[in-house]
């Protein structure tokens, strides 16, 4: 019985010493290239992505794929931090992030190696200077991934969408010629457990919400076997100068419910 209750920290170290052991070249290499910009910043994210969910044991499989055109704002639903991981082990995506996350050991770090851009969505007059370091970073071709329910939900329904920061691809058309920026609806669903589907509980326990600690959920992770997650591209919604943001916030949250729901159905 002792044994067993010491497993799940042996394999909680076993995985952090894996992660740590790939991190740290990865790291270096990263901070080289953002200093001398002689590779694409987006190919060691990706493998790092990658070298994590297989350490957590988390499958990926996409439904559709990322619009081509560019420039492209990416409005997904958010469950867990895991999500980062899923959908940048895609490749070619850059993250906004909330301000606190700048701060944190490690990850922070990580965030910030993978150019994430961090907002803080309580401060208004803060809020119009990120829009602009945001718009900037989509007219330069980067794919922003916004989490746009400015929190993390139980995986099960999706929470209604913050339209504030949608303003960035209206403030990105007038650093461009382009004559539209794309807003691309994703849904992100955890379906399934060692092959078996979950139910609305199991999801829960994916899920990362409040003040959960991170060692501890990510001891729960470890300890769920291998989990199927689905990630869902809708088709994307133009955004033009004479757009209103809110509408095109209310209809990218649309299409992320509907997939999603589509998706829990199918299971």
């Amino acid at each position: 019985m002792r044994n067993r209750s010491i497993f799940p920290t042996i394999r909680l170290a076993g995985a952090l010493l894996l992660v740590a052991a790939g991190t740290v070249p990865l790291a270096l290499v990263q901070a080289l290239v953002l200093r001398t910009g002689w590779w694409s910043d987006r190919v060691v994210p990706r493998l790092w992505h990658r070298l994590a969910l297989k350490v957590l044991g988390i499958r990926v499989q996409t439904k559709g794929a990322a619009a081509a055109e560019r420039p492209l704002l990416i409005a997904a639903n958010h469950i867990s931090w895991t999500d980062i991981m899923v959908l940048g082990s895609l490749g070619g995506m850059h993250f906004i992030a909330k301000s606190d996350v700048r701060d944190w050991p490690v990850m922070g770090s990580l965030a910030r190696l993978q150019r994430t851009v961090f907002v803080e969505r309580e401060r208004r007059r803060a809020s119009s200077g990120q829009m602009r370091e945001i718009a900037a970073r989509l007219a330069d071709g980067d794919p922003m991934v916004l989490f746009a329910e400015g929190t993390t939900g139980g995986g099960s329904r999706v929470l209604p969408f913050k339209s504030m920061l949608f303003g960035a691809a209206q403030l990105a058309l007038g650093a461009l010629p382009a004559e539209r920026v794309l807003v691309q609806p994703v849904a992100i669903a955890y379906m399934r457990k060692n092959g078996l589907p979950l139910d609305r509980r199991e999801r829960g326990d994916v899920a990362w919400i409040g003040d959960t600690a991170l060692l501890p959920h990510l001891k729960t992770m470890l300890g769920a076997g291998v989990i199927d997650v689905e990630v869902h591209f809708g088709e994307p919604i133009p955004f033009c100068a004479e757009s209103d943001r809110k509408a095109v916030a209310r209809a990218a949250e649309n299409e992320v419910r509907r997939m999603l729901v589509a998706a829990l159905r199918r299971r």
